[in-house]
Order: C-alpha cells, then sequence, then structure tokens
C-alpha cells in the first residue's frame, strides 16, 4: 500500500516543472514593446506584476525566440558604426624614428579609415606649426584628386596642430 501511494504522488516528469505559457509569451511582448530592456528589467517588471520567474528563466525565455537578451539589441554597435563612417574618417599623428646615425625624426603620418591608407607626408627634426600645416594643404589637394570626401579628423592636442592646421582641413 506504501508504494503504491508512492507511485500515484510522484511526479511523473523529473526536474522543474516547465513556465506557465502566458509567461512564455508575456517575456517576448515585454521585450520587443520595450526594446531598450534586457532581461534582467524585464524580470524586474515581472517581479513588480507578481509574477515570480527567476532572472535566467526570462534569458531562456529571450533567447527561445530569437530576441538577444542583452539590452542594446536596438542599438549600433561601435565596431558597425565605425565600419558605416570610415570613408569620412582620417587619423594624424607624429611618430618618432631613429636614424642610423642616432638623429631622432619625427614623422608626421595620416591613415585614411576607409581603405586603410597611410601617407607619410613629411619627416623633420623640429616640427612646427607651419610645416604641419603645409602638409595638411599637400594632402588636401591629395585627397581631393583622389575624389575622397573626409569629414572628420581624429587628431591629438599637440601644439604643431594650431587654428591654421584647423582652417586648411
Amino acid at each position: 500500500m506504501r508504494r503504491g501511494h508512492a507511485d500515484a504522488s510522484r511526479r511523473k516528469r523529473p526536474g522543474r516543472p516547465p513556465t506557465r505559457r502566458s509567461i512564455q509569451a508575456l517575456v517576448p511582448r515585454l521585450a520587443r514593446e520595450n526594446s531598450s530592456w534586457g532581461y534582467r528589467r524585464i524580470h524586474d517588471e515581472l517581479a513588480a506584476l507578481g509574477i515570480k520567474v527567476a532572472p535566467s528563466t526570462v534569458w531562456k525565455i529571450l533567447r527561445a525566440h530569437g530576441i538577444e537578451p542583452a539590452p542594446e539589441r536596438d542599438r549600433q554597435t561601435r565596431a558597425t558604426f565605425l565600419r558605416g563612417q570610415a570613408h569620412a574618417i582620417l587619423a594624424c599623428d607624429f611618430f618618432t624614428a631613429a636614424t642610423l646615425n642616432g638623429a631622432t625624426l619625427y614623422v608626421f603620418a595620416v591613415i585614411e579609415h576607409a581603405n586603410r591608407r597611410i601617407r607619410v607626408l613629411g619627416a623633420t627634426a623640429h616640427p612646427t606649426a607651419d610645416r604641419v600645416t603645409q602638409a595638411a594643404r599637400n594632402l588636401v589637394m591629395d585627397l581631393q584628386d583622389a575624389g575622397a570626401t573626409v569629414r572628420y579628423l581624429i587628431r591629438d592636442r599637440d601644439s604643431t596642430f594650431t587654428r591654421a592646421f584647423d582652417a586648411v582641413l
């Protein structure tokens, strides 16, 4: 008799019971209607409604419906943004090079982000604002000949990059 009662009262399925269908329908709906919410925010909202589920359950439901659980699923990634804007971005800076006789030269270089082309605009032992401005004029002429449309320049706050340099670019 004891064995019969134990068999009858035992769960039919081992493991946790499945999440209710109403909750499985509500979680993706909340994610679609509030695209900036992540799985933790959805979990908090469900808790405020009195629905007790674990954050990992919300995460699994979102993944099962093909929705990214992260809160930034509707935003563009930095890499995607840079790839889309690469045709309009240049970056310039100086780097040092040691010659065979031990002298140090400052090399002014520019990289085009679209095709990763590096342009060396000059090397000098003493970079001045006038030389850098002239190098910028030469760069603008080269870019116009190539048909490039550059809108953004990334540079540091070196004192050789004067207002005249900025005006040229």
